[in-house]
């Protein structure tokens, strides 16, 4: 794993976490600042998978 994958999963598990307790406290607000960083944990963790993917495909050729 390189850092932006890392970087990602731990974004995405803290937007849920962050998503969770505004559903808790029936807070939109947080609810939707909670699903824009998962979005972004996601997003960075796809940019970390094509990251290796290439790395891979260079060592092999």
């Amino acid at each position: 794993m390189n850092k932006d994958q890392v970087k990602g999963v731990i974004k995405d598990v803290a937007g849920k976490v962050q998503e969770t307790a505004g559903k808790m406290d029936d807070n939109k607000g947080q609810q939707v600042k909670g699903l824009n960083k998962q979005i972004s944990g996601k997003s960075e963790k796809i940019y970390g998978d094509a990251r290796e993917v290439v790395k891979d495909a260079h060592k092999h050729s």
